[in-house]
């Protein structure tokens, strides 16, 4: 039950947390959601590292450790759970919404945490000690932002390392192997890894076909070969990636036909340095650096189909130095603006990250089984989307209501409903308010909060 405390209070309006997650009866048992409430109340207030002890700490009357234990090792639909919150509270129905996907490495030390092994970070430039999540996000073209569905752990299988490179016997003679075919590059075989990205977006789209259509799947450039594509392709979505900066591009053939043997397929190379103006969309010049956009379909001798290619030149006017970058889709059709703004919202998981990371407590948690790992990095993912729920509540008031207001908010409201808890009569509710408000200003950023 809500505290009388905080209904004696009218400003500013808060969306309760039990009602925040009274949606989530349908997927979870009667217990679940009340120890959630629990943990997503003293998360919201807590400082200090986010484990489990920390939680039972700031956890009120009923959020014991041993309470906070038993939510950790409790098998929980964290799919359905993101989606039922993204679903009631976040969802506009007027939206363009695009599939997204990443991979976050989390630090850890000592040896036996579920998972463990060296993943690259491109926070540190090499590979760490550490385990690491593939997150799969909603993300909204009309907002800018991302909502976190699913989050997976990687698990390497024994003896996958790295392979060390061993030199190919000499061929006795040059060219093909005598009775070699050529391969059809849509009919690839995919690695371990491709294949569990494959069950992972399978999962996601079964979860979310029956309520979206969801038509394009937005990964960074280590989806940019054919095997990722067809993988991508497979599950009924167009993939929407870069290239390397050298790939080597084709246009199609335009000449005669000779009349005999197969049908030219490629024509010239494409030059970065010299892209005929006629696929020129929109050039344009700011603080002396223009850029100009290409959009144009062209062959790459590795993939399957060809390829909706938009290339961006910047060009410095003044030092003359150039650079490109090479984005591609499996939609030919799709218009060069969408295409690159669509790719640029990819960065917006990077935010979700950050957040989980700095504020929810996926680079705290010190659990080393394969459940309470799993549930303390979607439990990180879910307070993402819950905060953005409760950020536009008060963003109505403030439009600059961060994170980190959010939490000093909460922390406020915490210090006086447990300081007026001693007093033997409660005092006026004017001077509730008046109390409430002022120290839910303590250590915000933005104050500009009015009155509602």
């Amino acid at each position: 039950m809500s505290d009388p405390i905080l209904h004696s209070q009218r400003q500013p309006p808060m969306p309760d947390i039990m009602m925040l997650l009274s949606c989530l009866g349908y997927c979870l048992d009667n217990t679940t959601p009340r120890r959630l409430t629990k943990i997503v109340e003293a998360l919201l207030s807590m400082t200090g590292r986010v484990t489990m002890l920390g939680i039972s700490r700031w956890s009120e009357p009923g959020g014991s450790y041993r309470t906070v234990q038993r939510f950790f090792n409790t098998a929980v639909s964290w799919g359905k759970v993101q989606w039922l919150i993204i679903a009631h509270h976040l969802l506009d129905e007027q939206d363009v919404l695009l599939l997204a996907g990443d991979e976050v490495v989390v630090t850890k030390s000592g040896k036996k945490t579920h998972g463990l092994d060296r993943f690259f970070s491109s926070l540190y430039g090499k590979a760490v000690p550490g385990i690491c999540f593939l997150s799969l996000s909603l993300i909204s073209v009309k907002r800018r932002c991302s909502y976190p569905v699913m989050m997976e752990q990687i698990v390497k299988e024994k003896g996958q390392g790295c392979p060390k490179a061993v030199k190919a016997p000499c061929p006795g003679k040059r060219g093909r192997p005598k009775g070699s075919r050529n391969r059809n590059r849509r009919k690839v075989r995919l690695s371990p890894y491709l294949r569990f990205v494959q069950g992972v977006i399978q999962q996601m789209l079964a979860l979310l076909r029956a309520n979206l259509n969801i038509v394009y799947m937005v990964f960074d450039g280590a989806f940019g070969h054919n095997d990722a594509l067809q993988m991508v392709r497979r599950t009924g979505l167009h993939l929407v990636s870069k290239l390397r900066h050298d790939a080597a591009l084709y246009f199609p053939y335009e000449g005669l036909y000779r009349g005999r043997g197969r049908r030219r397929k490629y024509g010239h190379k494409l030059d970065y340095r010299h892209i005929p103006n006629q696929y020129l969309k929109t050039c344009s010049v700011a603080e002396n650096i223009q850029t100009a956009v290409y959009q144009m379909r062209l062959w790459h001798k590795l993939f399957a189909d060809p390829l909706n290619i938009v290339v961006i030149v910047k060009t410095n006017r003044h030092t003359g130095a150039r650079a490109h970058v090479v984005l591609f889709s499996s939609d030919l059709e799709l218009a060069y603006d969408k295409l690159i703004d669509y790719y640029r919202l990819r960065f917006q998981i990077e935010f979700n990250f950050r957040d989980a990371k700095q504020f929810w407590g996926l680079e705290d948690f010190m659990v080393i089984n394969s459940t309470p790992v799993y549930n303390s990095a979607n439990l990180a993912m879910l307070m993402v989307n819950l905060s953005q729920v409760l950020i536009r509540a008060l963003q109505k008031q403030c439009p600059a209501f961060s994170v980190n207001d959010l939490k000093a908010y909460y922390r406020g409201r915490k210090y006086v409903t447990e300081t007026f808890k001693l007093l033997p009569n409660l005092p006026e509710p004017i001077f509730i308010e008046q109390v409430i408000s002022k120290v839910t200003d303590l250590g915000r950023i933005n104050h500009n909060l009015s009155a509602a």
